[in-house]
């Protein structure tokens, strides 16, 4: 049967029409599915600008909560130092108050603040009292405002600037209105800072803004304030910042605030009377584009944060990259429709089968050399080494990492063997028996998929623990295997920083324990101390009674006696562990006391003892009750001559000591302190002993040779003198003390000369 060319027209009905639409029809549907991936593109695209506008609001939105609290945790710190300015008392001089504030200079570096100020607590009973005297300091109008009896009456006495409207507030009772009391009792009751509800400052004029207040308790000063029951016994009154809202929130925003629209609300509620700041007015018709709901708690006030996106911050949605992927898509779809609509017209289907085929293979040349590229750039910028080696053991690809790792280049490390490469000589075996030998550090073999240690050889020599993890290749890929080597020295050395600091965590808490330890024997010792000293006053005065009457029994009460004053020395002492004893604090060149007291230390030494002393020029002074400072010297200059069994040589060292940060012994503040170093030639103390020195009662003299107070009074004393004292001893390199005394800006006083026998005590 002769077959019809297919250049022919056909000779049934309507051929010619069905032959005309199929092109057009087919070229249509083409286009329709470029429209199709085209619209999938532009979406995709419009999806990722407006993720990535999301991903800038909610970084914004979350840096202006924590700039917010950031802002306030600031302020929180200004009352925290006013506070320590005050010293627990309110009773402080308005000039000295006006120059803190000039010289903190608060308007410049801390913006919002309204003003600082000092709530004072005015008993009832004293009212008229108060304004009197302050009406007497040249403020006629001042008085207690508002008018009225109530159980608790405060009166803002001090307020800087002390200008403007501030002047409204100077005399206003703040815990008669219900909000600021919630939060000043709040801060009396927790010894914290704590924040009011949203309030209209006295301040305010005309045009109020929303605002609120912040205080700090002030406690007597020398009263406790652990219970609830002692820090409202003791608290004296408050300082306190107010701050106008609006004034508050202008710089917080930084560059960007027009970015953002803000609304603030005190509260855990979004309610209309609990508004505290709103940016700018959103019209109703408007709808933002990004909304978040924040809250934050400010010294334990919440408050809620809505955020949306401002018309300007959402003008910045780039939809170029859509609209150019979109005029792209329908420009080439129309350009491949146009395209198969001619290849679909044309009659020689053999040249549309080639030029098909030649297509296909062309895509399939450019997804294959496309799949090369991405799997060397993910292997190159892969965060291990990479190293792949054939059948016979040589390497055929090498990335980045192990180029950086073993420091052989890509160039140099292909084709060569990866035994002889990676192995120490002496385990280096060529060809594919070296690749096998690989073991890991406990002699293990490697198994394909496992991770594992081993130690490999870098090109300087250098012996490189790595983490390896092998992957064997199948046959229809050629054989071979294929690792990915990770460097353990980060890790080894993260490892061993981290013993490091565990074990100086568990130094610190052993500190820490001892610390503890003698704090509450001292706190024990200081009540025992109190009633003993009761006792022998009692006693004392019978004696003296007794002896008075004429008694025959005289000897013997004055041996009572004797025994008196023996106890009320224990005491003293036990009183100096314990912090407790009466001091008298003078202004003392500690260089000048050692002169004084030069020929009592060589006295309690012995001949056999040499004494050794230095000091730099220009010692600076110390605020110290220098009769017991002498004992404490006194004391120690005994105990290292009984150290070294009273022969040896005895160093004491004065020096001005800076402490630039925390020490190691989380015991010293930073400061200036005048050091005070004894050191002897003894046989020193095992470290048992070094931790119990300090304990009072505890020594390791025979029975009868020490009261075990010594060392321990010492440390109380220099404790209660705002100081710190360190033992460091080593066995058979001596013993040294180490006493920190505050330094202090006056002048040393002149003392009388050091009275000799008084000055014995017993050593520890």
């Amino acid at each position: 049967m002769q077959r019809s060319d297919p250049d022919q027209s056909s000779p049934l009905p309507h051929a010619t029409v069905r032959r005309g639409w199929g092109p057009l029809l087919l070229a249509a549907l083409v286009f329709a599915i470029s429209l199709l991936v085209t619209w999938v593109a532009w979406n995709g695209a419009r999806r990722v600008v407006a993720a990535d506008l999301e991903a800038q609001f909610d970084y914004r939105a979350r840096d202006l909560a924590t700039g917010t609290v950031r802002r306030m945790a600031v302020y929180e710190q200004v009352l925290r130092g006013l506070r320590g300015f005050m010293r627990g008392t309110v009773e402080i001089e308005r000039r000295d108050f006006a120059e803190y504030f000039r010289v903190q200079n608060l308007q410049e570096h801390f913006p919002g603040i309204e003003a600082l100020g000092i709530a004072s607590i005015v008993p009832p009973r004293r009212i008229a009292a108060h304004e009197a005297a302050i009406r007497a300091h040249g403020f006629p109008g001042y008085s207690v405002h508002p008018a009225g009896e109530r159980p608790i009456v405060t009166s803002i006495t001090h307020i800087e600037p002390f200008t403007g409207r501030n002047l409204r507030a100077f005399g206003y009772d703040m815990y008669s209105e219900p909000v600021r009391q919630r939060a000043m009792a709040a801060a009396r009751d927790t010894g914290t800072a704590a924040m009011s509800g949203k309030v209209v400052l006295v301040q305010e004029g005309s045009n109020p803004q929303p605002g609120f207040l912040m205080y700090l308790p002030i406690y007597r000063a020398g009263m406790p304030s652990t219970t609830l029951d002692e820090r409202r016994a003791a608290i004296v009154g408050w300082a306190y910042a107010p701050f106008r809202m609006n004034d508050l929130m202008r710089g917080v925003g930084g560059a960007h605030a027009s970015d953002l629209d803000v609304t603030i609300y005190d509260g855990t509620r979004a309610e209309p009377e609990a508004l505290l700041f709103r940016s700018q007015p959103t019209p109703s018709w408007r709808s933002p584009l990004l909304r978040r709901t924040l809250s934050a708690t400010i010294s334990g006030r919440p408050w809620t944060l809505e955020i949306a996106s401002s018309p300007s911050f959402e003008a910045r949605l780039d939809d170029t990259r859509p609209r150019v992927i979109a005029g792209t898509g329908i420009g080439l779809g129309f350009l491949l429709s146009l395209v198969v609509w001619l290849l679909a017209s044309e009659r020689r289907r053999a040249l549309q089968l080639a030029r098909a085929m030649t297509l296909e293979l062309r895509q399939s040349y450019e997804r294959i050399a496309a799949e090369r590229a991405r799997m060397n750039v993910i292997l190159h910028n892969a965060h291990d080494a990479f190293v792949a080696v054939d059948a016979n053991g040589r390497i055929t690809d090498w990335n980045a990492q192990a180029a950086r790792l073993f420091g052989w280049s890509a160039q140099e490390a292909l084709e060569r063997d990866a035994g002889e490469l990676l192995l120490a000589p002496q385990d280096a075996v060529p060809g594919a028996r070296g690749f096998a030998r690989l073991r890991a550090h406990d002699g293990a073999p490697i198994v394909p998929g496992e991770p594992a240690e081993l130690a490999l050889r870098g090109r300087d020599g250098r012996v490189l623990p790595v983490e390896i993890v092998v992957a064997l290749l199948p046959a229809e890929v050629g054989r071979g295997a294929s690792a990915f080597m990770r460097d353990l020295r980060p890790r080894k050395q993260f490892e061993e920083r981290e013993r490091l600091r565990q074990q100086g965590l568990d130094e610190a808490r052993a500190a820490l324990a001892r610390s503890q330890k003698l704090e509450a024997v001292g706190k024990l010792t200081g009540g025992v101390v109190h009633d003993f000293n009761n006792i022998l006053h009692i006693v004392s005065a019978n004696v003296q009674l007794m002896l008075k009457s004429g008694k025959n029994s005289e000897k013997r009460l004055h041996g009572i006696l004797d025994a008196v004053d023996r106890g009320a020395k224990l005491a003293s002492q036990l009183l100096a562990f314990a912090r407790r004893q009466p001091l008298h604090p003078s202004v003392v060149n500690v260089a000048q006391l050692l002169d004084r007291m030069d020929s009592l230390l060589h006295r309690a030494a012995g001949d056999s003892v040499e004494i050794a002393r230095s000091a730099p020029e220009g010692l600076w002074h110390t605020l110290v009750d220098p009769n017991q400072l002498e004992n404490v010297l006194l004391n120690l200059v005994i105990n290292a001559r009984d150290a070294m069994e009273g022969r040896g040589k005895v160093t004491i060292r004065l020096d001005n000591a800076r402490i630039e940060h925390a020490d190691a012994d989380a015991e010293i503040l930073p400061g200036d302190y005048v050091l005070v170093a004894v050191a002897d030639t003894g046989q020193g103390m095992p470290p048992d002993v070094m931790e119990r020195a300090f304990e009072p009662f505890f020594t390791t003299k025979p029975e009868g040779k020490g009261t075990g107070l010594g060392l321990s009074m010492a440390h109380g004393f220099v404790k209660q003198s705002g100081g710190h004292i360190r033992l460091e001893s080593r066995l058979g390199a001596g013993t040294t003390v180490s006493i920190y005394l505050p330094r202090c800006e006056a002048e040393a006083e002149r003392m009388p000369a050091s009275p000799g026998p008084s000055h014995t005590m017993q050593g520890s």
